[in-house]
């Protein structure tokens, strides 16, 4: 078995542009294995919905390498007792993996390279996740980025690798004793809470970026924001999972006519955030800015389960919320508005809303999940200042102005008017009677008053300025 070498796969469920795979297929007999880590399917960060699309790729994925050659080996357990074991199995001189960025997945890859290493194993890490890597987008001093606009100008002047060919063969190992079957999705943990999920694995994500190439992305800087409109590309769960090759949805993107530098600008978003989740492990769960550490989030667990289920009496939070939890999925417009609803409207901290979104979304995604929440908190790096408090109703008038987005995840408000559609408890007693929607019987009041809310909120974040 000379020459043998393992692919260990994580976040990068695909055959097209895999660094990794197309390494440890040079050589040499490549054995190819996945493991369900105890601690991502049940822990605190876990996702029954996220499980279930990982587990449905993953079969994808299986049969696909099945057709090259290479038997996907499953298993479950801890990663640094079963890739050494495997390795030795398999007589592997080499584990290869995609690289991975958090402070989690960090800990676990240098425990497992200490074990490989015992038995004279090595563990190579590969690009192939973000189109940059941290060390490639700095300052000029070497040090990293905590402001996205310098970061773009210098990461679009980053030279990229090249993408690694498609490998139609493979020279596949199967391993004994460890089996290929995956896990029954009918067991807990794999049992999604939303009730649809997009199509998995990687045949269904190429579709979809077909498709958004085709047509979506020539309408994206005028379409993005609106919330009914479907002018977002949908492949952030594709992007996570590694189905697509976030190298080849940028080069791709660039080359089509209807090039859209502001999508190009959001696949640099989710490279600065996780450049960030490297260079600064902290912020994880501290606030980038560590002037806000001593800020004291009311404890209002009433007030958080009514943003949860969507009921806060403003109808554009409460469809997104409620779009969250039916689909797994919320448009980024919406993550913005709720997340500055929870954190300074209510004034409750963002690590609730974060880990909330993490227990859903289906693309949920340590890096972006906590950039995207410390912006909106105003504690994290290049944040929306703290006095910026979005008023839901003017988003939602803005944003929804038909109230299409609305109707949809809030049937209660069906027939309200379009003028009235963000605004419910404007309308007169007799029109609310018109609507079928009786204001505090068929949909909730306002849970704050929002000139009240934003003063309390300037005046909180207030107290962290210098000299307070």
């Amino acid at each position: 078995m000379t020459g043998t070498r393992l692919a260990w796969f994580r976040r990068d469920l695909r055959i097209h542009d895999n660094p990794m795979l197309a390494e440890a297929a040079k050589g040499g007999a490549v054995a190819a294995l996945f493991v369900f880590d105890a601690r991502l399917l049940r822990g605190a960060r876990a996702s029954a919905n996220r499980n279930a699309f990982l587990l449905a790729s993953l079969s994808k994925l299986a049969a696909t390498l099945a057709e090259r050659g290479v038997p996907l080996h499953v298993t479950t357990g801890d990663p640094a007792a079963i890739v050494p074991h495997v390795a030795a199995e398999a007589g592997a001189e080499s584990v290869h993996v995609s690289r991975d960025y958090s402070p989690f997945a960090r800990a676990r890859d240098a425990a497992v390279s200490e074990a490989l290493a015992g038995n004279g194993i090595t563990l190579t890490s590969h690009p192939g996740t973000l189109i940059s890597e941290p060390g490639d987008v700095t300052k000029r001093d070497g040090g990293p980025y905590s402001v996205f606009t310098p970061f773009y100008r210098r990461w679009q002047a980053t030279n990229r690798r090249k993408p690694v060919d498609l490998l139609a063969q493979l020279d596949g190992l199967a391993i004994p004793g460890y089996e290929t079957a995956l896990p029954d999705p009918g067991q807990p943990g794999f049992q999604p809470t939303a009730e649809a999920l997009p199509t998995a694995g990687e045949t269904a994500a190429r579709g979809r970026l077909d498709r958004w190439l085709d047509g979506g992305i020539a309408h994206y800087e005028d379409e993005r924001n609106f919330l009914a409109a479907g002018g977002t590309s949908r492949l952030s769960a594709d992007l996570h999972f590694g189905l697509l090759s976030p190298l080849e949805v940028a080069a791709r993107s660039e080359a089509t006519t209807a090039a859209s530098a502001g999508f190009l600008a959001q696949l640099a978003w989710r490279d600065f955030y996780h450049h960030v989740l490297w260079h600064f492990s902290h912020v994880v769960s501290e606030p980038f800015n560590r002037k806000y550490a001593a800020l004291e989030w009311r404890d209002a667990p009433g007030d958080l389960d009514a943003w949860k289920a969507g009921e806060t009496g403003y109808p554009i939070v409460d469809a997104a919320m409620r779009e969250l939890l039916a689909t797994g999925y919320m448009h980024n417009r919406a993550r913005m508005i709720t997340a500055s609803f929870l954190t300074k409207h209510l004034l409750i901290d963002w690590r609730e809303g974060e880990a909330h979104f993490l227990r859903h979304l289906v693309d949920g995604d340590i890096a972006n999940n906590n950039g995207g929440w410390q912006w909106a908190a105003s504690t994290g790096t290049d944040a929306a200042p703290y006095f910026r408090v979005f008023n839901p109703v003017r988003q939602g008038q803005r944003f929804d102005a038909d109230g299409d987005y609305v109707r949809t995840w809030l049937p209660a408000l069906a027939n309200v008017p379009a003028r009235a559609m963000h605004s419910p408890w404007e309308m007169t007693p007799d029109e609310q009677q018109a609507a079928r929607c009786i204001i505090g019987r068929d949909y909730p009041a306002p849970m704050v008053d929002h000139a009240e809310a934003r003063q309390r909120a300037l005046a909180h974040y207030g107290d962290t300025r210098p000299g307070r």
